[in-house]
């Protein structure tokens, strides 16, 4: 009874550290580092060549920044704003510019944008997905005019299915 006793005080915690650490584990149909910069470049790219000055903002399947980078001498208002279309187009995996078509007033979802801690709801978000078409995270731009941003953001999320 007394070796039953002993077993349980090592093997519980040992048993509840591997649980813990499964946790911390990668989801499967999650943007890696690698393609999070791979889209973040393809992006910048695609700014440089529209000579717009962007903010771009990717973040993983659970809406986390995961790439970052502020082009010089862009708006530094814009820094928010990237990292909001990216966390918006992720919590409704769409395009913030169809999500605002929703919520303009008489939308089904009119307000939407006050909750989620401020959400944008006008172009420059957009999901990212895999070559097996599930989301694994979404990009956002902000800095140019709305058209330009989509445009931007639509080149990066492309980017690591072509």
């Amino acid at each position: 009874m007394k070796l039953l006793k002993q077993f349980k005080i090592f093997i519980i915690p040992f048993a509840l550290i591997l649980l813990s650490n499964s946790a911390y584990t990668q989801n499967t149909y999650d943007i890696t580092h690698d393609e999070a910069f791979t889209v973040l470049l393809k992006a910048k790219k695609k700014a440089e060549v529209s000579n717009v000055l962007v903010n771009i903002a990717v973040v993983d399947a659970g809406a986390n920044l995961k790439a970052f980078i502020r082009m010089d001498e862009s708006f530094l208002g814009s820094i928010d704003v990237a990292i909001k279309k990216a966390k918006t187009a992720r919590y409704f995996n769409m395009d913030t510019g169809k999500l605002g078509e929703l919520t303009q007033p008489g939308g089904i979802i009119y307000n939407i944008e006050h909750s989620n801690g401020g959400l944008i709801s006008f172009p420059g978000g957009v999901p990212i997905r895999n070559k097996d078409g599930k989301i694994i995270g979404a990009i956002g731009v902000s800095g140019g005019t709305i058209e330009q941003d989509r445009t931007i953001a639509i080149a990066g999320a492309k980017s690591i299915i072509e």
